[in-house]
C-alpha cells in the first residue's frame, strides 16, 4: 500500500499523486508499487526492497540523489495466543524534496504521523520529520521494555506459587524479545552516531538538539534492556535452582518411603521361603501373623522416625 501525505496550512492531506514536499508512506508494497516508485525517483529498486527483508541490518547509504537510512523498529508478534516483541527494518529515503518510508508491517510510529497525532509535524521539514520518527522509535522501545518488565514480574509472582512449564516458556520468550531489542538498539546506535557526523542531510540548530535527544533516548533504552536482561537471566537461574531443589526433596521422600516399605516386604519374604519351620521365629505360634505384622510396622515406624529426625 502506498499513501502520499502532505501538510498544508497546518492540515494533513492524503494526495492522489506525488507532489513537492510530500511524504510517501509504503507499507508492505507490491512489486508493481516498488517498480513505480523506483522508476519515478530513479533509484535502485534493491534499496527499496531492503527494508522488506527482516534480516536486513541497520545502516546509512549515501547515493547520488538520496540518502537511505535503515533502522530497526519494535513490533508485537502473536505466538501461542500472546503478544511478544520482535524487531523489523524501517527504511527512510531522503530526497531533496521528498521523504519515502518503507516497512513490511504497519507500525504505530508512522501511523501517529499519518493520523495527525504528532505535534509540530510538517512534511516539508524533512530533517525534523526524520528525527521525530527516530525519537518516537526510541520512545517505543522504552515503552515495550517497560511492558516486558511488567510481564516478567507477573510471571515471577505466579512461579512463586507454582512452577509450571508454561511460565518457564513465557520467561524464555521474554528473553528472546530482549535479545532482539538489545541487538537492534545497538545497531540503531551506530546509525544515529553516523547520522550525527554526517553532513549530507541538512541540519538546523533545533534539529541537532532533537537528534541529541534521540541518541540519549536510545542509550537509555540500551541500558534498560541490559538491566532487564540481567534480572531475567538471574530469575531463570533462581527458579531453575528452586525446581532442582524441589526435585531433590521429592526424591528423598520417595527413597524414605521405599526403605520403609522394604522392611515388611523383607520380613514377609523370609517367611515365604521354602525353609524348615524350626528356623523361623513364631512359626508354631497361633498368633504368629499379627505378631509379625506388628513387629514389621514397629520397625518401619522406627525407620521413618529415624530418617525424619535426620531430615
Amino acid at each position: 500500500m502506498v499513501q502520499i501525505i502532505k501538510t498544508e496550512d497546518g492540515k494533513l492531506n492524503l494526495l492522489p499523486e506525488i507532489v513537492k514536499d510530500c511524504w510517501i508512506m509504503m507499507t508492505d508494497p507490491t512489486t508493481a508499487e516498488l517498480e513505480e516508485i523506483s522508476s519515478y525517483f530513479k533509484m535502485d529498486i534493491d534499496d527499496l526492497k531492503a527494508p522488506l527483508d527482516e534480516e536486513e541490518r541497520s545502516r546509512i547509504d549515501v547515493e547520488d540523489n538520496y540518502t537511505m537510512i535503515l533502522v530497526d523498529i519494535p513490533m508485537t508478534e502473536e505466538r501461542n495466543g500472546k503478544d511478544w516483541y520482535v524487531t523489523v527494518p524501517l527504511g527512510i529515503y531522503v530526497f531533496r524534496d521528498h521523504v519515502i518510508t518503507v516497512c513490511l508491517y504497519p507500525t504505530p510510529i508512522l501511523e501517529a504521523f499519518r493520523d495527525g497525532r504528532v505535534k509540530e509535524y510538517h512534511s516539508y521539514m524533512k530533517t525534523r520529520f526524520i528525527y521525530q520518527m527516530l525519537y518516537r522509535n526510541a520512545s517505543l522501545y522504552l515503552q515495550y521494555l517497560r511492558n516486558i518488565e511488567k510481564k516478567s514480574t507477573e510471571i515471577e509472582q505466579k512461579m512463586r506459587i507454582n512452577q509450571k512449564n508454561q511460565e518457564l516458556v513465557e520467561l524464555m520468550e521474554l528473553q528472546k524479545s530482549l535479545v532482539y531489542i538489545t541487538t537492534s538498539l545497538r545497531s540503531n546506535e551506530a546509525v544515529l552516531e553516523k547520522l550525527m557526523r554526517s553532513d549530507r542531510i541538512k541540519r538546523y540548530p533545533e534539529d541537532t538538539e532533537l537528534l541529541e535527544d534521540v541518541i540519549i533516548e536510545n542509550k537509555q533504552a540500551i541500558e534498560m534492556a541490559n538491566i532487564y536482561s540481567g534480572i531475567l537471566n538471574n530469575t531463570m537461574d533462581v527458579f531453575a535452582s528452586i525446581i532442582s531443589n524441589n526435585l531433590n526433596f521429592v526424591m528423598k521422600f520417595l527413597t524414605v518411603v521405599t526403605i520403609i516399605l522394604a522392611v515388611p516386604t523383607l520380613i514377609s519374604g523370609f517367611y515365604g521361603m521354602n525353609v524348615s519351620d524350626e528356623m523361623m521365629p513364631f512359626a508354631h505360634q497361633p498368633y504368629a501373623f499379627p505378631i509379625i505384622v506388628v513387629i514389621s510396622m514397629l520397625i518401619a515406624l522406627f525407620v521413618g522416625w529415624y530418617f525424619n529426625r535426620k531430615k
